[in-house]
C-alpha cells in the first residue's frame, strides 16, 4: 500500500500491516550483512530485536519488495519501506518521522554514494543516529552495510556503470582518485575505528580493503583502524556487548587489524604494508569485538610487498 508521496519531494512510502504505530521496547543489535542472497536468520534476528514493533526498510532506489519478504518471516506490527531517491526527499520532515517511529531499521543494498550524497547532513542522518543512540536495532546489506562503520568506502568517484573498485588497481596506487573514504556518517559505538565491506571473497576485495586500512593510517584518520569484511550470503549478528556470531551459507566474515602503519603508502607507488592480522570466522563461529578474539575460526597474517599480498595460510591462501 502506498501510504503517501510528498508534494515537495519524491520519496515513496509503502506499508504492510497495522496503520497505527505501537511502542514496544526494542533491544539493541547490529545485523551486518555481506550482500547477495538475503539471509532469513539475520532478518529474524532483527525482528526479534524489534519486539513486535514496526520494521522499516530504507532505500535510495527500488520499491517495496522487501515488505512481503520480511512480513512472511516475522511477527510484527508493520513492515514498511521508504524510498529516499534524492537530497530533497531526505530533507522532508515526514521521512525522518518514519525513522523515529520504527523499532528496527534495515538499510538495503545499492550504491552507497547515493546514501552519502542524499542523506548525510540531513534529518535522515540525524534520525538514524538518534535511533542507534536510543538502543534500537539496525542492519544493512551491501551498500547498507558499508555505511554502518565509522569509516566507509564512499564510491563517490565510481563510474556510472557501477563497476566495483578492483583490488589490483587499488594496490598499484593507494591514492587512486576512485579511493574515496568518508567518515562520521552513522555513529555506532562498537564500530568506531572500523570500516565495513561486503561481497568480500566473492568479489576479491581483500586488496582494496588493505589499501583502505593503510589510507586511514596514512591520512591520520585513525591510529588503530580495523575492518569487518563480510562475504556474500554471510552476516555478522552483533550484540551490544560486542559479542558476535556469523550466520549464512557464504565464506563468513573476516576481522582484520593492522599491526602497525604502512611502510610505503604513496601516490603512484604500489602499497607495502606488513603484519596485518586476520581472523576468519565461518558460519556458526563467534567473534568478540571488545577483546578482538574469535572462536571457531582461523587466524593468519597478511603482508603486502610492492602491491603483492602474501599470506601465512597454507598455500598462501588469502581467503
Amino acid at each position: 500500500m502506498l501510504a503517501g508521496v510528498a508534494h515537495a519531494a519524491s520519496y515513496q512510502y509503502f506499508r504492510l500491516g497495522s496503520k497505527t504505530d505501537v511502542q514496544p521496547t526494542p533491544r539493541s543489535g547490529f545485523a551486518l550483512m555481506g550482500g547477495g542472497t538475503d539471509i532469513d536468520d539475520a532478518f529474524r534476528w532483527l525482528c526479534e530485536k524489534a519486539n513486535g514493533g514496526d520494521f522499516l526498510i530504507l532505500r535510495a532506489t527500488g520499491d517495496d519488495d522487501y515488505n512481503p519478504y520480511v512480513n512472511g518471516l516475522c511477527t510484527l506490527n508493520s513492515v514498511a519501506t521508504v524510498v529516499i531517491p534524492d537530497r530533497n526527499s531526505a530533507m522532508d520532515p515526514a521521512v525522518a518521522d518514519f525513522i523515529r517511529h520504527a523499532e528496527a531499521v534495515f538499510i538495503s543494498g545499492g550504491d552507497q554514494a547515493r546514501y552519502v550524497h542524499f542523506w548525510q547532513g540531513t534529518p535522515v542522518e540525524d534520525a538514524l543516529n538518534a535511533h542507534i543512540a536510543a538502543g534500537k536495532p539496525i542492519g544493512g546489506t551491501s551498500a547498507g552495510l558499508a555505511i554502518l562503520g565509522e569509516f566507509s568506502y564512499g564510491a563517490l568517484n565510481d563510474p556510472p556503470d557501477d563497476s566495483s573498485l578492483g583490488s589490483a588497481e587499488a594496490l598499484r596506487d593507494p591514492f587512486l582518485a576512485r579511493i574515496t573514504l568518508v567518515r562520521d556518517f552513522l555513529k555506532v559505538p562498537l564500530l568506531r575505528d572500523t570500516i565495513t565491506d561486503s561481497h568480500f571473497a566473492k568479489r576479491d576485495r581483500l586488496g582494496r580493503s588493505l589499501v583502505f586500512l593503510a589510507r586511514l593510517m596514512q591520512d591520520g584518520w585513525s591510529k588503530h583502524p580495523r575492518e569487518i569484511a563480510i562475504d556474500e550470503k554471510s552476516a555478522v549478528l552483533l550484540e551490544v556487548d560486542g559479542k558476535a556470531r556469523v550466520v549464512g551459507a557464504g565464506k563468513g566474515a573476516y576481522f582484520i587489524r593492522p599491526g602497525g602503519a604502512p611502510a610505503i603508502c604513496e601516490k603512484n607507488v604500489p602499497l607495502t604494508f606488513r603484519n596485518i592480522s586476520v581472523y576468519k570466522v565461518p558460519s556458526g563461529g563467534h567473534f568478540d569485538l571488545i577483546g578482538w578474539t574469535g572462536e571457531g575460526g582461523v587466524g593468519f597474517t597478511l603482508s603486502v610487498d610492492r602491491g603483492t599480498i602474501q599470506s601465512t595460510q597454507p598455500g598462501n591462501e588469502t581467503y
